[in-house]
């Protein structure tokens, strides 16, 4: 029989009481259900307890956003992260966590040498894929449809392969943070075509990379049709190598990025020392919400290449387009641009050593919207420009009243945003869409949280830890999210990221005092569709006030950007079916009084005219946002 030592067992039996006793002192309020006491939960609710000092009960929507961590898994992980050896856990660390992360993916190297259809399909590493095939077509349909986050990545696909087609119809439609990698596809093929249409589109955060695609081809042509269409956001697609010593292959960008907001391309060594390369722009980011667009190097090189440009951001709102040493040391070069960035609302390009080198060349502007950066072009006869936009900011050709602006601008939704005297009862007006578009996930522990860096200078290690290589989505979602952390606030603006929901905390508490509340719109009910304003009610007697507002940001764990303004006020309101007069939903609103720091381009001032300063500005809170005010009895 073992005895053990007397300190060992007062030592044990001291933690046994000590136990006991914190249990009963928790109560259930802090265990509700039979929960443990050291959950991250529980733990939340004791710091809720402790840090806000008001009669009204813990907000379960808030703690809600809680660790889900039991304490085995809280103590096995925590330790792992004091050991910076997450990342050798990092599946089962995300699982149980509730994180986003990317699955890894297996290569499969399956040489698939017949036709293939793939539908109702997803998650795919294709490697070595129909190499060497000699005729046949293959088709991607219904892929990856609806998905929260799908990742697909291609390589080695089609290599050297003679008169085989690709055809990419109906792909990750409707699907959240989107990830697809293109790598040595078609590298060495001869004839055949691939068409991407209909692909990612209504999407929210595209991230689809194509490196070496169609290096070394001849005769292969590529068509992107209804590409990103009505996508949103994210660092959208780049063309890396696309199209390299190819021969006489054709590329046409067809309805590319059609009514997007905010979506980025970039083409860096586009068609690099191609032969008759054949590239065609053609409605490409139009009606879109500041398109960004920026081409290096493209066409390096190349001979007797033609790229036009047609239709090319018509009718977008701003946009930012970079040409850098485009067909640079080329041969015979043909580059048109016609009707090229005639946006409602001025954007920029800027053209820097645009066709050096080059021999024989050809540029051509028609009706192209306004430039100030073409000084390198002034006396050259192969340069002509014709109705191109005079640069003068008293241009009445180019100077858009907001007023028009308000009435041509398609991509601001109904509803997103709205004047004060909107918030009456019986008043109705349409709700944007509210839903939470963002991957679901939870915050971590501070005990976990605050062993991992969180800063841009320590973005190898961020990307150690959750398994991100080199220009992945990962990688440039967690530098998107620290980059706007770092960001010097506006004026007036009091800012902070906050990754753990006691942070949070601090922060509300920091601004507003001990005596908080914090509120979100109950649910989505209403939105897209119109609604009517019921019983409403101004919080603090409908004063101006204090508030804590909190916008998720994308990152592996639960982000949310918190940020306190000054003047505004905050409304709670019961929204109503407008036809049936039943309470649909209990929606949040703050309005902006002070409007005078906010850029002219703002979607608030295209949607309701006017500009900075000089009217307020209301939107609702959205599904999973919050924002924190001083508390009512």
């Amino acid at each position: 029989m073992h005895i053990l030592h007397p300190i060992t067992l007062l030592l044990s039996l001291s933690f046994v009481w000590l136990l006991n006793v914190n249990c009963a002192a928790l109560g259930s309020s802090d265990s509700p259900n039979g929960e443990s006491p050291f959950t991250p939960k529980a733990s939340l609710i004791r710091y809720w307890n402790k840090e806000i000092h008001t009669v009204l009960p813990e907000s379960a929507f808030f703690l809600s956003k809680a660790s889900p961590l039991g304490p085995v898994d809280l103590a096995t992980f925590a330790k792992l992260a004091s050991q910076n050896a997450l990342s050798t856990q990092l599946p089962a660390f995300c699982s149980s966590a509730k994180l986003f992360c990317f699955p890894d993916l297996s290569p499969s190297l399956e040489k698939h040498d017949h036709d293939s259809h793939f539908a109702i399909y997803n998650n795919k590493n294709f490697s070595n894929y129909g190499t060497d095939r000699a005729g046949g077509a293959d088709s991607f349909k219904n892929y990856s449809d609806g998905d929260n986050i799908p990742v697909d990545s291609f390589r080695r696909y089609g290599r050297d392969a003679a008169g085989h087609d690709e055809s990419f119809s109906s792909y990750a439609p409707d699907s959240n943070v989107v990830d697809q990698s293109f790598n040595t596809y078609g590298a060495g093929a001869t004839g055949g075509a691939g068409e991407f249409k209909g692909y990612n589109v209504e999407v929210n955060n595209p991230n689809v990379r194509f490196v070496s695609y169609s290096d070394n081809a001849n005769g292969k042509g590529q068509k992107f049709s209804t590409y990103t269409e009505n996508a949103n956001a994210g660092p959208g697609q780049a063309f890396t190598s696309y199209g390299k010593n190819g021969n006489g292959a054709p590329n046409e960008f067809s309805g590319y990025g059609t009514s997007s907001n905010v979506v980025g391309s970039d083409f860096t060594n586009y068609g690099e020392t191609a032969n008759g390369a054949n590239d065609t722009f053609k409605s490409y980011g139009v009606d879109g919400n500041v398109p960004q667009n920026n081409f290096i190097n493209y066409g390096d090189g190349g001979n007797a290449g033609v790229d036009s440009f047609a239709a090319y951001r018509e009718k977008s709102n701003v946009g930012d387009d970079s040409f850098q040493s485009y067909a640079k040391n080329s041969n015979a070069e043909k580059a048109n641009f016609a009707n090229y960035g005639k946006s409602f609302n001025e954007g920029t390009d800027k053209f820097s050593g645009y066709g050096k080198g080059a021999l024989g060349q050809q540029i051509g502007f028609k009706i192209y919207g306004v430039n100030t950066t073409f000084k390198d072009y002034a006396n050259k006869k192969a340069v002509t420009f014709a109705s191109y936009t005079n640069a003068s900011p008293t241009d009445a050709s180019v100077k858009v009243t907001s007023d028009s602006v308000a009435k041509n601008n398609k991509w601001i939704e109904p509803g997103k945003f709205f004047r004060e005297s909107m918030l009456k009862k019986g008043s109705s007006m349409p709700m944007p869409d509210i839903r939470d578009k963002m991957p679901k996930r939870s915050f971590l522990p501070r005990s976990i949280i605050s062993k991992l860096p969180f800063s841009t200078s320590k973005i190898d290690q961020l990307k150690e830890i959750f398994h991100a290589s080199d220009n992945s989505s990962m990688e440039r979602i967690i530098l998107d999210a620290l980059e706007e952390c770092e960001r010097a606030p506006s004026p007036g603006e009091t800012k902070r990221c906050v990754s753990s929901a006691e942070d949070m905390i601090d922060f509300a508490t920091s601004v507003l005092g001990r005596n908080v509340a914090v509120r979100t719109t109950d649910n989505v009910n209403g939105s897209k569709k119109n609604i009517m304003i019921g019983s409403i009610k101004g919080i603090n007697g409908g004063k101006v006030t204090k508030s804590v507002s909190c916008h998720q940001s994308l990152y592996p764990s639960l982000l949310y950007y918190c940020h306190s303004v000054p003047k505004v006020r905050v409304y709670e309101a019961d929204l109503l079916d407008p036809n049936s007069k039943a309470k649909i939903n209990h929606g949040v609103a703050i309005c902006h009084l002070d409007t005078s720091s906010w850029s002219p381009t703002h979607g608030a001032f295209l949607a309701l005219g006017s500009g900075p300063g000089r009217i307020e500005v209301c939107h609702w809170i959205f599904e999973n946002d919050m924002t924190w005010t001083i508390a009512e009895a």
